[in-house]
């Protein structure tokens, strides 16, 4: 059953102020979803991570980031916009995270730091006390510490950016949870992306909904998905065959000549 059902205005918006002056949020309609796992679609700049990101904040999804939500000021027109927003639920309680591809780097900086700060207090804790108060202060830290490493390893940057991003995952999927993620492919190469559908398969067989907005055709091919174009101004729903980053992806592939003449 889907967390998230559908997206609409409380009541139409007259602000102009970004994002409401853009052609897509002036005639937003609201938006209904269909199925477990939904792509956003289009170009850049068309609104689909605005949107994602206003989802994230008016379901108050924790962020996976170097920041709190309410401290990024990349996010005060995302944040306008969660405001005018009505969120329809078919449940209140659920997990879940929002993961903006371009946060991933700064958030493992975040937790490397915390795992080396934790070392250096467990150090300070093995001379400062002795006894019970030594293994109480030194169990505190140690706790933490090997909770960092069961979800990101001893070494968080020993892996591979794709492999961290898939070991993240891989730590953080929780069944019944609501899943943003803006980008999610741009450290995956194309088997690490297949990797990463068989994960969102096996969670949405557990009670998962993914919002994922995206620019690979592989992601998109995910069987029985919603796409919702962002072109055009407007939003659609389309089919994968329609899609245009699908369509120019297959042309160039059977005839890369017949691109790379014209450069």
């Amino acid at each position: 059953m889907r967390i998230l059902r559908k997206v609409d205005y409380k009541v139409i918006p007259t602000s102009t102020q970004f994002p409401f002056m853009l052609p897509l949020f002036k005639h937003f309609s609201g938006l209904e979803f269909s199925s477990q796992v939904t792509f956003f679609v289009g170009e850049n700049g068309t609104g689909k991570s605005t949107l994602l990101e206003s989802i994230a904040l008016g379901m108050k999804i924790i962020p996976i980031a170097s920041q709190k939500m309410n401290d990024d000021i990349s996010l005060i027109g995302p944040r306008r916009l969660a405001d005018s927003l009505r969120f329809v639920k078919n449940q209140n309680q659920h997990r879940g995270f929002f993961l903006r591809a371009e946060d991933f780097f700064g958030f493992i900086k975040k937790v490397d730091k915390e795992m080396m700060e934790l070392k250096e207090l467990e150090s300070e804790y093995e001379e400062k006390f002795t006894g019970y108060a030594q293994m109480l202060a030194m169990g505190s830290v140690r706790g933490q510490r090997k909770a960092f490493e069961s979800n990101y390893g001893e070494n968080p940057h020993a892996s591979s950016h794709g492999e961290s991003f898939l070991n993240l995952f891989e730590s953080r999927f929780v069944p019944n949870g609501l899943y943003l993620l803006d980008e999610p492919e741009t450290p995956l190469s194309p088997l690490r992306q297949l990797s990463l559908l068989s994960m969102i398969k096996r969670m949405v067989d557990d009670g998962c909904q993914f919002i994922i907005a995206t620019h690979s055709p592989i992601l998109m091919a995910y069987p029985e998905a919603q796409i919702i174009s962002f072109d055009d101004n407007q939003i659609s729903q389309i089919t994968f065959d329609e899609v245009e980053h699908v369509n120019l992806t297959r042309n160039f592939l059977n005839n890369p000549d017949n691109y790379l003449r014209r450069l």
